[in-house]
């Protein structure tokens, strides 16, 4: 995670930005949706018959940064807290995420690893170095939250781990000894002295991050001087047991496609060049290609617009930013087919969220109150990543606990869950399930210049045969009659679930009740349609089985 981008990527990025959404108020998102249903309905035409890739669980994924609250206190409060904790892990935190299925969690970071030490976390608490985060505000680092209570985080939770390896300021044998230290058998030295700090077994680490935002605060690499480092840490980043380590490469600055096109000829395959292997040839040197990318109201990082009081002005112009993913990953897969048309190579979308600026009487950095808007804006980020299964592979939403878009925030000993992961309570339905093409006839959402598809819409077919149907409605005002065009299968029922508030900033509070809470909502099956209407600013779940 970082914001610390040249004087040159700023203005390109910025530039491009805004010229991106210059053209959605001109009648981008119009000409690419289907066209409308007449008057104010829609109609969804669904046919099961034809299938996409398999949702991979790891698009619900999240992010952890040494930022703020995130670790200590959101996570970390020590075994003799009396906030309830498993050896200093909070209880109600991880209940939260077990409940939502949790399937990865990435850390240290963000900006946070390129400055990150693995030695500086082992070892018995005392004696374990304070520190100072450069990354953010060079606030003070205890350290008390490293490799093992990592581990032990994502053991109670039951994620995988997806860990980033110090590239700007690290080396290639600081991140091998810390794979060896993490993964050799136990009768290594590596395995010894992990035994000898609490846990003799070794871990699992599936996906390893080769540094973080290298174009930025993790090196300001250009794409080949990255491209060359990620070649090297390559040939050494390995599990020492157990399934082999995943490695996922830097990707582009939201749209530098130039990017994406050298780290791809460059350092996707073993060679960079015609000539083959007798051996990993069909194998592809990275498992997947980042991208990050922030939903805030207009494309001005230095004025992201508020988190609470914002009027419609700025709930249209954020979801407008949102709906740029769809675009920002279908021009980068596009460049990605030439060279991989396999689709070996995932995209990895590692970052993204909303991301607002915090109130000045906010209790901790970067963190948001969470508000209806912020619900909407993860049903459609997720519904754009469901429909793209066949090239996205992972996501992970920043941040879990505390740091912008949180599924959890906590206030001292007090716990709330947000809209958001509202939503990924909703939406776990879709976890390794069939993707499912929908054609979308709705009218346009049209809030001043902006114009864009009024609802955002994924499907998908469980194991069981299940047909599960997550729809944002992006209007703030309009309720919206839904008829859902069912074609193949023998269907006996249909039931939804949505999620609204009374206004577009209604947010999430420490006392009284929590006003996210989905509700049912009527959904009528006749002779293979469904009918239901959505109410405004909403995001639904429809069942049909």
């Amino acid at each position: 995670m970082g914001v610390q981008l040249s004087g040159r990527a700023w203005m390109r990025t910025r530039r491009a930005l805004l010229a991106a959404t210059a053209g959605l108020l001109a009648g981008l998102a119009g000409a690419s949706a289907p066209a409308a249903a007449p008057g104010n309905g829609a109609v969804l035409t669904v046919d099961t018959g034809k299938t996409g890739a398999t949702i991979d669980p790891n698009i619900y994924g999240q992010f952890v940064e040494h930022l703020g609250r995130g670790v200590y206190e959101g996570i970390w409060v020590g075994p003799d807290s009396p906030i309830p904790n498993v050896r200093g892990i909070r209880s109600d935190v991880v209940a939260a995420l077990r409940q939502v299925k949790v399937p990865v969690i990435r850390w240290p970071g963000g900006c946070f690893a390129d400055g990150y030490h693995w030695r500086d976390g082992i070892g018995p608490a005392a004696q374990r170095p304070a520190g100072i985060n450069a990354a953010w505000d060079k606030s003070a680092e205890t350290n008390a939250f490293g490799t093992h209570e990592y581990m032990d985080f994502l053991d109670q939770i039951g994620a995988k781990a997806f860990v980033s390896v110090n590239v700007g300021s690290g080396s290639v044998r600081e991140a091998d000894d810390w794979m060896r230290y993490m993964t050799a058998p136990a009768d290594s030295q590596p395995g010894k002295e992990r035994a000898a700090n609490g846990h003799a077994a070794p871990w699992a680490v599936p996906f390893i991050g080769v540094g973080n935002e290298s174009w930025g605060c993790g090196g300001n690499m250009t794409a080949d001087t990255y491209a060359t480092a990620f070649r090297h840490y390559a040939a050494f980043l390995r599990a020492y047991s157990g399934e082999r380590a995943k490695l996922i490469a830097v990707g582009a600055d939201t749209d530098d496609y130039e990017w994406t096109e050298k780290v791809m000829a460059q350092a996707m395959k073993w060679r960079p060049n015609p000539t083959p292997l007798a051996y990993n040839t069909e194998r592809p040197l990275m498992w997947g290609l980042s991208l990050h990318f922030y939903s805030f109201a207009g494309n001005d990082w230095r004025n992201k617009g508020r988190n609470i009081g914002f009027g419609t002005d700025q709930w249209a112009s954020a979801l407008a930013r949102a709906h740029l993913t769809d675009e920002l990953i279908r021009r980068h897969a596009a460049i990605m087919d030439r060279y991989d048309p396999k689709k070996q190579v995932a995209i990895a979308v590692d970052e993204w969220g909303a991301w607002f600026d915090s109130e000045k009487d906010a209790p901790s950095q970067l963190y948001l109150e969470s508000t209806l808007r912020d619900a909407v804006i993860a049903g459609m980020s997720l519904n754009i990543f469901n429909n793209h299964a066949d090239r996205v592979r992972m996501a992970n939403v920043a941040q879990m606990v505390n740091v912008i878009q949180s599924l959890v925030l906590t206030q001292g000993a007090k716990m709330v869950v947000t809209p958001t992961w509202h939503v990924f309570d909703l939406y776990k339905v879709h976890q390794n399930a069939t993707m499912i093409p929908v054609d979308v006839q709705a009218p346009d959402y049209v809030e001043g210049a902006v114009r864009l598809p009024g609802l955002s819409v994924s499907a998908s077919k469980d194991a069981a045969g299940a047909l599960h149907l997550s729809i944002v409605n992006l209007d703030p005002a309009a309720a919206r009659p839904v008829r859902i065009d069912l074609k193949g299968g023998a269907w006996r029922k249909a039931s939804a679930r949505t999620l609204t508030a009374a206004t577009i900033d209604t947010r999430i509070r420490f006392e009284g009740a929590d006003p996210f809470v989905p509700g049912p909502l009527p959904a009528r099956l006749t002779q293979g349609q469904v009918a239901l209407t959505l109410p405004s600013k909403s995001v639904t779940l429809v069942t049909v089985e």
